[in-house]
């Protein structure tokens, strides 16, 4: 189901739109928090992941003009006066949390449009605009409607539009990503050309055949992009790194993350010895064991994976972890379909649903089993249930659901992917220590591994930011340190330097989390209840923790300290 664009509107009267201005209303936090999720909607970017993907309204289609980032950044500046009006001094705490939420996501928007600003650096973060309205309409699995075909096609209709957007505004293009995204570019005509053909197998006979112009109009447009682009290199500024002072701000006014990058690195470290030295003593516990076998075939792995999630959701219950709620859809795999595939480097392969959409299944596509297969797609064709836990359920999908559901709207709507990696993260580590793996040897080895990619990803966040690594630096040092294949450790690498801050919110997150579960059950003794404290952080996900700590231990110490950080 998607949001009409006339009842979106109807949210934003005519002069929010234009000035956004508050109507008269009882609370001016909701009121601001209306107003600005309506706004956000239109024109939050498309992203790879798969944590801050929204529902937009029929009819929408993104606009990178001139005229629009002038529009972007007067609204900004508009809220964040607003914000800054409030006086929160007297609030509960828990509105305070509120306030401090609203003020975390107007800072985001300020730290995209001008801090991070990868719409003017990165020809790469324009292919993700212009495609990834596409690859999210596909997400959802058939029947594809004449309404989602025809949404389908007027996206790909607006590809040329959006490059000549990006001409326009790629005025401090970085050498790294220019060469990543002419090697990109330069498969377009032979990705587009196969989704034209494989989505009209599946398009209502209403729409076949419609897909093929706009998809090689779209093609053509890139392929042009990447020749632009490759003109231009070679006199291109090398510097991709935001700086200590920029990363700094982040972590202060976006992430709410109470630490400096020198206390990260070493946080980091610590967690990567700890996760070697634990990887250590598995292996050698494992010594004679035969390895894991992949499975057969992708309807062998899909049914697996059906009954892994079912006994996963008992496991919970029976092992008083959590609660899951009457109601709750489950996390199924299906394997990737043809259509698909030829997008698939846009981003996570999954469809978490939505608000909207809490009656639907959450669905992760999976690749045909084999032992060439990269990184976690090897994982999950040995044993699903890692990726179960970090991404479905008890992690992304069941957290998410939670969230959507929450009675205050602020927390429905906000989205920090630090909160949400952190409990993913956190969620292997809690069903691996409750026993979940104790069939299964070789898989505490994967939960091991992941945790060392997972605490690696904070030195390689910092060093990115701070500029000790370059994209290539960070990419052979997740190949070698891992260990992984190059191909995902690049991957990782470049959408770290273009998202920093992203990569350190797993093991932060968990070591937030970690130490708040020590501090409830110290101040509660006998009291303390494990599924009590689980379904608090499950059901606010989307908060950051610094805050989930003020709500709920009655301890401003983060939150405080985010002043100091410098």
């Amino acid at each position: 189901m998607r949001v009409p664009l006339s009842r979106l509107l109807l949210w934003l009267p005519a002069a929010l739109l234009l000035t956004g201005a508050s109507p008269v209303a009882a609370d001016p936090l909701d009121d601001l928090a209306r107003d600005f999720w309506a706004w956000r909607v239109i024109v939050q970017p498309s992203s790879g992941d798969d944590i801050p993907r929204v529902e937009r309204p029929t009819g929408w289609r993104h606009d990178w003009s001139a005229a629009a980032m002038a529009d972007r950044r007067a609204r900004y500046a508009a809220f964040e006066q607003r914000w800054r009006a409030l006086d929160p001094s007297s609030w509960p705490v828990a509105r305070q949390v509120d306030y401090r939420l609203m003020g975390s996501a107007i800072n985001r928007v300020r730290w995209e449009l001008e801090i991070a600003a990868m719409w003017r650096q990165s020809p790469t973060f324009y292919v993700q605009q212009a495609l990834g309205p596409t690859f999210d309409l596909l997400l959802p699995p058939p029947p594809f409607d004449a309404a989602r075909a025809e949404a389908l096609v007027q996206r790909m209709a607006h590809v040329p539009a959006i490059v000549e957007q990006a001409k326009a505004n790629l005025t401090d293009m970085r050498r790294p990503y220019a060469r990543l995204g002419i090697e990109l570019l330069g498969t377009m005509t032979e990705r587009l050309s196969a989704y034209a053909r494989d989505i009209d197998a599946v398009l209502p006979a209403s729409h076949r055949g419609r897909m093929a112009a706009p998809a090689k109009a779209a093609a053509e447009a890139l392929t042009g992009l990447g020749a632009w682009v490759a003109e231009r290199e070679a006199s291109l500024p090398v510097e991709t790194a935001i700086g200590r002072e920029h990363y700094i701000w982040f972590l202060r006014e976006v992430a709410l993350v109470p630490f400096t990058p020198e206390e990260l690195a070493a946080m980091g470290r610590q967690e990567w010895e700890r996760a070697v030295a634990f990887e250590t003593l598995e292996q050698h516990r494992n010594a004679g064991l035969p390895p894991m076998t992949i499975f057969p075939d992708a309807d062998a792995q899909v049914a697996k994976s059906a009954k892994d999630e079912a006994a996963i959701r008992r496991f919970l219950e029976d092992r008083d972890l959590m609660t899951v709620p009457d109601g709750m859809r489950h996390y199924w795999n299906l394997l990737l379909p043809p259509y698909l595939a030829p997008l698939a480097f846009l981003g996570v392969t999954d469809d978490l649903t939505n608000e909207s959409r809490l009656d639907e299944n959450a669905i992760s596509y999976i690749r045909v089993p084999s032992p060439t297969l990269p990184y976690f797609y090897l994982s999950t064709a040995r044993d699903p249930r890692p990726i179960i836990v970090h991404e479905g359920v008890p992690g992304h999908y069941f957290q998410m659901a939670l969230s959507w559901r929450h009675e205050n709207p602020i927390r429905r709507r906000y989205y920090d992917s630090g909160v949400n990696e952190g409990i993913g993260f956190y969620a292997e580590e809690m069903m691996l220590q409750a026993g979940l793996w104790d069939d299964s040897p070789r898989s505490r080895e994967i939960i091991y591994n992941f945790a060392r990619l997972r605490a690696l990803r904070v030195e390689v966040d910092v060093k990115l930011a701070t500029g000790e690594f370059t994209i290539t630096d960070a990419a052979d040092y997740l190949t070698k340190t891992v260990p992984m294949d190059y191909e995902t450790a690049l991957d990782e690498a470049a959408s770290f330097a273009a998202t920093p801050g992203q990569a350190i919110t797993y093991q932060i997150g968990k070591l937030q989390i970690t130490r708040m579960l020590a501090d409830a059950r110290r101040a509660e003794g006998a009291a303390f209840s494990l599924r009590r404290f689980h379904d608090f952080v499950w059901k606010n996900g989307n908060v950051p923790l610094s805050l989930i700590r003020w709500e709920l231990l009655g301890d401003p110490g983060e939150v405080d300290r985010l002043a100091a950080l410098k």
